[in-house]
C-alpha cells in the first residue's frame, strides 16, 4: 500500500520511472476494476477490459492531478472508466441504428440499449452532483458498484472503518435512487 503511495509522489515530483514501476504494480488491480466495471455492460458491448483500462489511463496521465494515495489514485481511475463508458454510449445513441453489429436479437439490443444508456446517464449525473457535495461518498459508490469491491476492501483503501462505509454507502444508495426516480422509497 504504502510503495503506490510512494510512487505516486515520486511520479509527481517528476520521477519518470516512478510511473512505469506504478503502472507495473497497479496494472492486475486495474483490469480488476475495468473487468467490474464491464460486468455491468450492455450484452455485445465491444470495449475489452484491457482497452478500458488504457483509456482510462491515457485520459487521466493528460491531467496534472496530484494524487494524495491510492485511495486517491484509484478513485480517479474508476471515475476515468465511468467517462470512458459513458461517453461511448453517448456515441452509440447518437449513431443512427444499424451502425453497429449486435450480437443479439435486433429488437432486444435496441431496447437494451437505450434502457442502460439512459440508466447509465441517469446514474452519472446523479453521480456527479453527488461527488460535488460529498467526494468520499461518490468515491464509496464507484468502489461498491462499478469496482466491486467489498465492503472490507473500501474500508481499507480508503482508510476508514467498515462502519463508515456501511453508512456512507446506504446514504449514498438512498440518495442516488431519490435524485434518479423521485423516489425516497428503498
Amino acid at each position: 500500500m504504502n510503495e503506490i503511495t510512494d510512487l505516486l509522489k515520486a511520479w509527481r515530483n517528476g520521477d519518470k520511472e516512478a510511473l512505469d514501476k506504478l503502472m507495473r504494480l497497479v496494472d492486475p488491480e486495474l483490469k480488476k476494476m475495468a473487468h467490474a466495471y464491464m460486468r455491468k455492460e450492455r450484452p455485445g458491448h465491444i470495449l475489452q477490459t484491457t482497452a478500458l483500462v488504457n483509456e482510462a489511463l491515457m485520459r487521466l496521465l493528460r491531467e496534472d492531478i496530484g494524487y494524495e494515495n491510492r485511495g486517491h489514485f484509484y478513485g480517479f481511475v474508476a471515475r476515468r472508466m465511468r467517462q470512458v463508458l459513458l461517453d461511448d454510449v453517448k456515441k452509440q445513441l447518437a449513431a443512427k441504428r444499424g451502425n453497429r453489429p449486435q450480437q443479439v436479437d435486433m429488437a432486444e439490443a435496441h431496447d437494451q440499449l437505450s434502457e442502460k444508456s439512459q440508466e447509465l446517464i441517469l446514474l452519472d449525473q446523479a453521480l456527479s452532483k453527488l461527488a460535488s457535495i460529498d467526494e468520499r461518498k461518490a468515491t464509496i459508490v464507484e468502489c461498491r458498484h462499478f469496482i466491486g469491491l467489498s465492503r472490507k476492501e473500501v474500508a481499507e483503501l480508503l482508510d476508514l472503518s467498515p462502519a463508515t462505509v456501511d453508512r456512507e454507502w446506504s446514504f449514498a444508495r438512498s440518495w442516488l435512487k431519490h435524485e434518479m426516480t423521485g423516489d425516497s422509497k428503498k
